[in-house]
């Protein structure tokens, strides 16, 4: 009869310990998606150096976030900072246009309008926006889809153009890894010895803080050419 009770007990105790769990997962916050554009509002970005949104740098036509090349440059960046995070967007590029998704950006130098560059393109990492047909540099490591001047995309399939290619982005302390029209085209380890190489021979050698920080702003380059994005969201992993 003792035995009876205690295997009954156990068995209580069990169960609780279960519920509890199933209790704590239920309450547990999810990670979702988060929509930084929706093809009408831009309450999720701001110029970078300024409070507000660029109006007049950046359009929104159509539903489109278009950078225009008749303007200053002003980059777009995130109002939020994030570290480890997930995010999808889709772009397009005019004939020629360049431009280049950065993430972990500081905003720690001045801007200067018509130079072509971001204030901080040599601190970060960029993934590369591109036409690669016309633009005049043809390195596959500054072509579409590449880390600038530093991997080449594998794998890769651009759309023609002015049609959208689908990206995504995947960080997660110190693992890169970039999506193209549906293919892996880039993965590294940050702090890898292969990448600490590439960076040793590169134009970013005398930079010794090269993406040196773990968080920061997401940002969006305007290079002085016409070039779209739309559908722009992130999860925090």
């Amino acid at each position: 009869m003792k035995k009876t009770i205690c295997f009954a007990l156990v068995v209580l105790v069990l169960a609780s310990c279960n519920n509890s769990k199933k209790s704590n997962s239920m309450t547990e916050p999810k990670k979702d998606w988060v929509i930084l554009f929706d093809g009408s509002s831009t309450d999720a970005f701001r110029g970078y150096g300024i409070k507000e949104f660029p109006r007049g740098v950046w359009n929104v036509e159509n539903g489109i976030l278009i950078a225009n090349p008749d303007t200053a440059n002003r980059d777009l960046i995130t109002k939020k900072r994030y570290r480890d995070f997930e995010l999808e967007y889709e772009w397009a590029v005019d004939t020629a246009a360049n431009s280049g998704v950065f993430f972990h950006m500081q905003e720690n130098l001045s801007m200067e309008s018509n130079n072509g560059n971001s204030p901080n393109w040599l601190d970060n990492f960029e993934l590369q926006v591109l036409d690669d047909q016309h633009f005049y540099d043809t390195l596959a490591v500054r072509s579409a889809g590449a880390v600038y001047d530093l991997i080449a995309p594998k794998n890769k399939k651009l759309k023609p153009i002015g049609q959208f290619n689908e990206a995504k982005l995947w960080h997660k302390n110190g693992h890169v890894v970039h999506w193209l029209n549906g293919n892996k085209v880039i993965d590294f380890e940050m702090n890898s010895l292969e990448v600490k190489a590439l960076l040793s021979e590169s134009k970013f050698k005398e930079n010794p803080d090269f993406h040196s920080d773990e968080e920061g702003h997401i940002m969006f380059q305007h290079h002085g050419q016409r070039v779209y994005y739309r559908n722009i969201r992130i999860k925090e992993l």
